[in-house]
């Protein structure tokens, strides 16, 4: 029989209310660890609408440090049900210094809130609603692959699974498989001339990732029309609570903001998809991973084996003039 291990996407969309959105995900989490997965991975920055549709000073309110409040609560599950956890957040590392990070959560763990090791977006975008370079330094710790209860993982977030260098390098760290918790959706204006193919192309780069380094892919997006309207329920010292409410861009119409597609999914070594989502519905994919692949399909596509590695030197440039 087979040694598989169970993995869970957890495809939501988010609300205004950042405290909402935790507590929602909590119970996602809790609900796909009680159908068997041993390794859950959340959107991209799910505890709120995506905010990076403006430039606004209020919303690095919204970060938080790592470990911090939402490592906290998720915790709680990652040791109730002896799981590993990816959760993207907005972290706060030091007075005017943030990063797009992803925490890897291990009930195994003896570090605060079971932190197994953090990864910090490399790419930051800056193009029209999706304006991170305002928000995100980008990350220092590199690429990165860590060892966990359910074997050897590696995180990319978002902008970075369209780079085939961050992947290879992730992988010949020993990842076995590759997250991608994304923030990604259509201009509404431009969805039905460019919808499918955006889609088909997001798809494709990280199938060819799995495909190129003989790993599994799973890549999990959030859904829904976001306007980027951020409810921030902040809790000071003495316990009372303060409530801002930071509203997004736009006239929220149909026709402004941003459409989340889901299509969240999971790919094996061989670039096959063993299961994907909708593209309009809250849901928990599921895909049990046989990790004997990884090493059956590399003895029978061997690229690891065939780089040469002696000819990549420009690689480290710009450009090749």
């Amino acid at each position: 029989m087979p040694n598989t291990t169970r993995v869970a996407l957890i495809q939501m969309s988010c609300e205004p209310s950042t405290d909402a959105n935790l507590a929602k995900a909590v119970s996602l989490v809790r609900e796909a660890a009680e159908a068997g997965a041993k390794l859950i991975c959340l959107p991209e920055l799910f505890r709120a609408q995506y905010f990076c549709q403006r430039e606004d000073h209020a919303l690095f309110a919204t970060a938080e440090p790592i470990p911090g409040p939402s490592t906290a609560a998720l915790s709680e599950v990652v040791r109730e049900h002896k799981i590993v956890l990816i959760a993207s957040l907005f972290e706060r590392r030091a007075p005017g210094l943030y990063h797009n990070t992803a925490a890897t959560l291990d009930h195994t763990s003896t570090a605060p809130d079971n932190i197994a090791a953090i990864y910090r977006k490399m790419h930051i975008p800056d193009d029209p609603l999706y304006y991170e370079t305002f928000y995100f330094t980008p990350g220092d710790l590199g690429f990165l692959a860590t060892d966990t209860s359910q074997g050897r993982v590696g995180t990319l977030v978002c902008w970075d699974q369209w780079y085939p260098e961050g992947a290879r390098i992730t992988a010949l760290k020993g990842a076995e498989t590759l997250f991608l918790p994304t923030a990604i959706g259509w201009h509404p204006s431009e969805k039905a001339e460019y919808g499918d193919r955006q889609y088909d192309a997001w798809q494709t780069i990280q199938r060819a990732h799995a495909i190129a380094n003989g790993v599994f892919v799973c890549a999990v997006n959030r859904v829904g029309h976001e306007h980027g309207d951020v409810l921030l329920d902040s809790v000071h010292g003495n316990g009372s609570h303060t409530v801002v409410n930071m509203p997004g861009p736009g006239d929220h119409t149909p026709a402004s903001g941003l459409e989340f597609w889901g299509g969240s999914f999971i790919a094996d070594p061989f670039g096959r998809i063993l299961a994907k989502a909708s593209h309009d519905k809250e849901e928990i994919l599921y895909a049990d991973l046989d990790m004997a692949e990884v090493e059956i399909t590399r003895q029978h596509w061997p690229f690891l084996r065939d780089r040469r590695i002696d000819a990549y030197g420009g690689i480290t440039s710009r450009f090749l003039d």
